[in-house]
């Protein structure tokens, strides 16, 4: 199958009839992560950006390999269309899809490939917060990012929908900005590992909050960031989030302080 926007469709010097098309363009290499048999490309059409990520079989030994260790493998391009078709249904602001495409059925062999419009003038979260520690923003720019943060993960953990690399470099911010709620733009990005189902397990919850924990570990937090950052997120007040989400934030913890020992995990 191939789908592709209207507007991108129209900016093609022809129609595209297949999945070909697509591994024949040619652009500026952005990814090519070591044996994950997929490779993200940036281009441009009729004056506008754009990124490529191009899917080939990883092979049944991956497969088996992620099943083994109780993982769902990533074996094409569809599980990000799926996945931001679901944000933008959740009000989830992230990438806007132009095209995707898939042949065969063999999960180990099947080449995909999906098109995102590249979002100009962003800056992720880790370096608009680098020199937090030093030189701290003004409380209601903080205040601000820690809310529309713990919305949007509260959005995905409340409907399904868990992202498995939940770090604040995976949130883009759009500049300017002037600081206002009404002018905050915030993407979540890198959705090719999210896993949509009914409920999101307990375990991914934590993997999901402790990786987001982990990430935001030196930008100069205080406990008062962090706990109205729980309240948010649970929707609770603060005394009975404390009480009856002791296990929850005992292993949130226990995540970030892992991931801090061992170094950014893919897990």
């Amino acid at each position: 199958m191939i789908w592709l926007s209207e507007k991108f469709a129209a900016s093609l010097d022809h129609p595209w009839t297949g999945v070909g098309n697509a591994f024949a363009i040619t652009g500026k290499e952005y990814r090519n992560p070591p044996g994950a048999n997929r490779r993200t490309l940036r281009f441009e059409l009729a004056g506008k950006g754009y990124f490529l990520k191009l899917h080939w079989g990883v092979g049944w030994k991956e497969i088996l390999k992620n099943l083994l260790s109780l993982r769902l493998p990533v074996t094409g391009a569809a599980n990000e269309w799926k996945a931001i078709q679901r944000l933008q249904e959740l009000g989830v602001e992230t990438m806007r899809l132009e095209a995707y495409g898939a042949e065969g059925w063999n999960p180990a062999t099947r080449h995909s490939f999906v098109i995102t419009r590249e979002l100009e003038n962003t800056i992720s979260l880790e370096d608009y917060c680098a020199d937090w520690a030093a030189y701290p923003p003004a409380f209601a720019i903080k205040q601000r990012l820690i809310r529309r943060v713990a919305e949007m993960t509260r959005q995905l953990h409340r409907n399904g929908v868990n992202h498995r690399d939940l770090y604040i470099c995976h949130f883009l911010l759009q500049q300017p900005w002037s600081g206002k709620e009404k002018d905050l733009h915030l993407y979540l990005i890198d959705l090719h590992r999210v896993q949509l189902r009914e409920q999101v397990p307990l375990r991914w919850q934590v993997k999901d909050i402790g990786s987001l924990y982990f990430s935001a570990m030196d930008i100069g937090l205080t406990r008062r960031d962090q706990l109205r950052f729980l309240r948010i997120y649970h929707g609770q007040p603060l005394r009975r989030i404390l009480t009856q989400y002791a296990d929850f934030l005992q292993a949130v913890e226990k995540r970030a302080m892992a991931l801090r020992a061992q170094g950014l995990s893919d897990e």
